[in-house]
């Protein structure tokens, strides 16, 4: 099983950035993907973006332009840089990995972001 940790979320002006970091608790150079969803009150849990191993990335129409994922197998992390944000960004971001033959699966515990308009 692996952990993983976000951090780096945080209260922000609307046009504000931020940017997630997600600690694995082992390598992640073999993960088959990392990503981050997020869930907004009263929501269900949606993509914002993922990252394969060979570093395609593919991200939510709403976040197209203003987020990138990026991922550094050296120290076990995956980052969401976030700019331009709009209060519509308001959610709880969690941070995914999909690894092995199985894809197994795991998830943060979320980290909150809070945009004021």
């Amino acid at each position: 099983q692996v952990q993983l940790v976000e951090s780096g979320g945080g209260l922000v002006q609307a046009g504000g950035s931020l940017r997630l970091s997600c600690v694995a608790s082992r390598s992640t150079f073999s993960f088959n993907a990392m990503g981050w969803y997020r869930q907004a009150p009263g929501k269900q849990r949606e993509l914002v973006a993922t990252i394969s191993s060979d570093g395609r990335t593919n991200y939510a129409d709403s976040v197209k332009g203003r987020f990138t994922i990026s991922r550094d197998n050296a120290k076990n992390t995956v980052y969401l840089q976030m700019n331009s944000l709009k209060f519509g960004d308001t959610a709880v971001y969690y941070c995914n990995a999909r690894y092995g033959i199985l894809w197994s699966d795991s998830w943060g515990q979320g980290t909150q972001v809070t945009v004021s308009s």
